[in-house]
C-alpha cells in the first residue's frame, strides 16, 4: 500500500502533491487510507465526474448514462433523443451516435484477421478483415484507449491536453490518495503516467458486471428461469435461422454451444458498410461536409475500408436508439425493414419513419453483399424479430422499452 496521509494534514494538502506535502509537513498522526476500496470503485467515481471536462459540465456518464444502458438520452432542440451528442461547450454537435459502452469489454483488441462465422451462409462462411477495437471505427485498440479519447476531444469534453486533465484530478485529494494507493507513489511523476492511470481506472470499472450483467429475458430463458413468449421465440428462430442474415454478423458463438451462448454479445466485431444514408438533420446542425468514411479513420485501415463501421452489440438495442453510426433511424421496426428491403424490395418501398423512399447509401461503392443473404420477411416476422431484440434488454432497463404498437406478450 502507498504512503498514507494523516488526518491532521488533510486541509493543507487539498491542492498540492500528496507525497511531497506529507514529507514537507512531517505529520505523523493516524493514517487515512483512500476512500476507494478498489481501482474499479475509483473508476466509477471518475466516470461520473464532470470536473474532468473544460467547462465542468460533462462526464463520461453524460454521453453514456448508466440509467439509459450507457447511451446518451439527452434531447436535441426538437425534443427528441439526440442522434449525436452535444459537447461540453454547449454548442458543438458530434457526427456519430454515442454507442453504448455496455458489454464493450468483450470486444477483442483491434486487429486484421479471420473469423469463422457461427451461422454459415453459402459463400459467407469466413470473414476476413478488421475486427474488434473501440469506437465505431475501431481506432482505439482497447478500453483504456477508448477512455482516454473523450476528455481530449474538442467536440466532447474539450480539455486541451493530458496535463490539464491531471491538474483537475489533483484538485481532488481523494483522487490523489486513490491513484497513489492503486498505482504507486510515483504515479504523478509525469502527466502521461497519471493520465494512463485514469484510463486504466475507467477501463477497470467498465469491465465490471455493472456493464455486463447478462440478465435479459433471453439469458434467463437459457438458464431455465423463464419461458420466452411465442413472438419472442419466433423472433429468435428467425434471427438464428438460415433464412435471415441477422446472425451472420450478430452472433459470436455457435448454436450448439450452450455454455458460451449464455455469454453471447450479439456481435462478431466485424466491420461492414450496410448502406446507411447520411443523417441530413445532424449535418445541418453540425455543419460537417462530405461522407463519413468510417473505418478509414483508423490509422491501420486502407481506402478499401471506406464506409465500413463496426458491427455493434444488440444487447439493450431496444432502449439505445437512435440507431446506426449516425443515429439516422429511430425505431427498431425501421432498422429491420431497412435490412429486409435488400431481399424484399417489392414490399419495403419506403422508410416507415418518413413515408418516403429509402435514401441512397452515404458511401455506395463498398456496400456489402451480405445484405442480400436471406429470404423476405413477413410483417409478423418483422414484429417477432423486434420482440426478440427487446428480449435482449438487461433487467434494469426493461422499464424503458416502449411498446410502439407491438405486443410481445403473445
Amino acid at each position: 500500500m502507498s504512503p498514507a496521509l494523516h488526518r491532521s494534514c488533510r486541509a493543507p494538502l487539498a491542492r498540492v502533491g500528496l507525497v511531497l506535502a506529507v514529507l514537507a509537513t512531517g505529520c505523523g498522526e493516524e493514517p487515512v487510507d483512500s476512500i476507494y476500496d478498489s481501482v474499479e470503485q475509483l473508476g466509477e467515481a471518475l466516470f461520473s465526474d464532470a470536473n474532468l471536462s473544460a467547462d465542468r459540465t460533462q462526464s463520461c456518464s453524460t454521453c453514456h448514462d448508466p440509467e439509459r444502458a450507457f447511451t446518451d438520452g439527452r434531447p436535441d432542440p426538437d425534443g427528441m433523443i439526440a442522434a449525436v451528442s452535444l459537447g461540453d461547450d454547449g454548442v458543438s454537435w458530434g457526427d456519430r451516435n454515442a454507442p453504448t459502452v455496455a458489454y464493450a469489454s468483450f470486444a477483442p483488441e483491434f486487429h486484421f484477421g479471420r473469423r469463422p462465422r457461427p451461422i454459415r451462409h453459402n459463400n459467407h462462411r469466413l470473414y476476413e478483415g478488421a475486427l474488434g477495437g473501440q469506437f465505431w471505427d475501431g481506432r482505439e485498440t482497447d478500453l483504456e484507449g477508448q477512455a482516454g479519447g473523450p476528455p481530449l476531444n474538442a467536440l466532447e469534453m474539450g480539455m486541451p491536453d493530458e496535463a490539464a486533465v491531471v491538474e483537475r484530478l489533483r484538485e481532488d485529494i481523494e483522487y490523489e490518495r486513490g491513484f497513489i494507493e492503486f498505482f504507486g507513489a510515483d504515479v504523478f511523476a509525469t502527466d502521461e503516467e497519471a493520465y494512463a492511470a485514469m484510463t486504466e481506472s475507467l477501463a477497470a470499472f467498465e469491465r465490471t458486471e455493472v456493464f455486463a450483467p447478462f440478465d435479459s429475458r433471453y439469458d434467463r430463458s437459457l438458464r431455465g428461469e423463464i419461458a420466452l413468449t411465442f413472438k419472442e421465440l419466433t423472433g429468435e428462430s428467425v434471427f438464428f435461422s438460415q433464412f435471415a442474415n441477422c446472425s451472420v454478423c450478430h452472433a459470436l458463438h455457435r448454436d450448439g454451444d450452450p455454455i458460451n451462448r449464455t455469454a453471447e454479445t450479439f456481435t462478431g466485431y466485424e466491420f461492414h458498410n450496410i448502406g446507411v444514408p447520411v443523417n441530413e438533420q445532424v449535418r445541418e446542425r453540425n455543419g460537417v461536409a462530405g461522407p463519413d468514411l468510417g473505418l478509414v479513420n483508423n490509422p491501420a485501415a486502407t481506402d478499401a475500408e471506406r464506409g465500413k463501421f463496426k458491427v455493434p452489440t444488440l444487447r439493450n438495442v431496444a432502449v439505445t436508439g437512435p440507431y446506426m453510426h449516425n443515429g439516422v433511424f429511430r425505431d427498431l421496426v425501421t432498422v429491420v425493414e431497412f435490412y429486409d428491403r435488400f431481399n424484399n424490395a417489392d414490399e419495403r418501398l419506403v422508410n416507415p419513419e418518413t413515408g418516403e423512399p429509402w435514401r441512397e447509401p452515404e458511401v455506395p461503392d463498398t456496400v456489402t453483399d451480405l445484405l442480400e443473404v436471406g429470404d423476405p420477411l413477413t410483417d409478423l416476422e418483422v414484429e417477432s424479430l423486434v420482440c426478440f431484440l427487446r428480449a435482449l434488454t438487461d433487467a434494469r432497463y426493461e422499464h424503458l422499452i416502449e411498446p410502439k404498437g407491438i405486443d410481445c406478450s403473445l
